[in-house]
C-alpha cells in the first residue's frame, strides 16, 4: 500500500533549522489583516517594531515559521499523490511565548496513522525548540489522504469540540482583502491553489481560496483582541478543524462561546456571504495555566 504505517511511524524524527526576526513577525500579522486602522495602538502592537509595549507575537506564527506542514511526505513509508491530501485539522500547544526574533529547530515525526474507511489520517507532530533546548510550542497536523483508508487500522480518538447549544457570547465579523491569499503566500506556502485560478477551478473552486492557517490565525487574533486585551502571550493553545473553503475578499463570521471549564473559548467560523457555509469548526482557544479567561459582554460587533 502507498502508506506503510509501521515504517512511517517508526521513522526517525526530522530536524529542521528555523530562524525568524521581527520583519517575519510583522509580515505574518499583516497577512492576517493586522494594522487596520493604521493609527490604532492596539493594531500597531502587531506590526510596529518600536511599539512602546513591545511587538506581540501570535502563537500560530510558530507554525508558519517552522514551515513543516506537509513534511510527512518526505518521510519513508508514504508514497501518495499530494493532490489527494488535505489539511484537515490543526492543534497547537504553547509551552512559552514566542519571542519576536529567535533561532530554533523543528523536530518532526509521525505519531499515528488512523483508518477512517475511505481515507487515512496521518498525524504529524512537530515541536519548535529554542536555542536553549527548551520547547516553544508543539503543533499537530491532521492530514487526510483520500483513498488510502480501509487498511484495518485504528479509527482514532474523537477530537470533537462542538459549540454549546446556546446563543454565542459574541459574534465578530472579520473582513478580508481580495489579495489576502497572495499576501499570505509570501510567508512560504506556495501552493498554487491559493493564487492560480485554473488550479483552483481544477480543484472544484470557482476561484483561489484562502489558506486555512490564515483564517485560523485571524480567528486567534480576534480572540486575543476581544478577550485578552491583545495579550498574545496569554494564549496557551488552540485547535480547529478546517470545515470548508473560504475565499479572499469575503467576510469571516466568528461565533464565540466562553467556556471557563474548558479553559477558554469555543469557536465556529462561517462565510455569511455564502449562506453561512462552514469554514472552521470544533475550534477552541485556551489560555496558559497562569492566565484566566477574561469575560466580555455578550453581543455582536458586526
Amino acid at each position: 500500500m502507498p502508506i506503510d504505517v509501521a515504517k512511517l511511524t517508526s521513522a526517525p524524527p526530522v530536524h529542521t533549522d528555523v530562524s525568524w526576526d521581527d520583519r517575519d513577525v510583522r509580515l505574518y500579522h499583516l497577512a492576517l489583516g493586522a494594522g487596520v486602522p493604521e493609527t490604532d495602538p492596539a493594531e500597531l502592537r502587531y506590526v510596529y517594531e518600536r511599539h512602546p509595549r513591545g511587538l506581540k507575537v501570535l502563537p500560530l506564527f510558530g507554525v508558519t515559521a517552522a514551515n513543516v506542514g506537509f513534511q510527512v511526505f518526505e518521510l519513508p513509508g508514504v508514497d501518495v499523490d499530494l493532490a489527494s491530501a488535505l489539511h484537515g485539522g490543526q492543534q497547537v500547544t504553547v509551552h512559552r511565548p514566542l519571542p519576536p526574533a529567535a533561532k530554533a529547530s523543528a523536530v518532526t515525526r509521525v505519531t499515528d496513522v488512523y483508518d477512517k474507511g475511505r481515507a487515512a489520517v496521518i498525524v504529524q507532530e512537530s515541536t519548535l525548540v529554542g536555542e536553549d533546548g527548551e520547547p516553544l510550542l508543539t503543533q499537530r497536523n491532521q492530514i487526510f489522504v483520500h483513498g488510502e483508508g480501509g487498511f484495518g487500522g485504528e479509527r482514532g480518538p474523537s477530537d470533537r469540540a462542538p459549540a454549546p447549544d446556546r446563543a454565542p457570547d459574541a459574534v465578530l465579523d472579520l473582513p478580508t482583502l481580495p489579495q489576502q491569499a497572495l499576501l499570505y503566500r509570501l510567508l512560504g506556502d506556495w501552493n498554487p491553489l491559493h493564487a492560480d485560478p485554473e488550479v483552483a477551478r481544477a480543484a472544484g473552486h470557482d476561484r483561489p481560496i484562502l489558506h486555512g492557517l490564515c483564517t485560523f490565525g485571524m480567528v486567534v487574533k480576534a480572540v486575543a483582541d476581544r478577550f485578552l486585551d491583545g495579550d498574545a502571550a496569554a494564549i496557551g493553545g488552540c485547535r480547529t478543524r478546517f470545515a470548508g473553503a473560504f475565499h479572499p475578499g469575503e467576510t469571516l463570521r466568528l461565533r464565540v462561546w466562553s467556556e471557563p471549564a474548558a479553559g477558554g473559548w469555543r469557536l465556529r467560523a462561517t462565510a455569511p456571504d455564502r449562506d453561512d457555509a462552514p469554514v472552521l469548526d470544533h475550534a477552541l482557544v485556551t489560555t496558559l495555566d497562569t492566565a484566566r479567561p477574561r469575560t466580555s459582554k455578550p453581543g455582536s460587533t458586526r
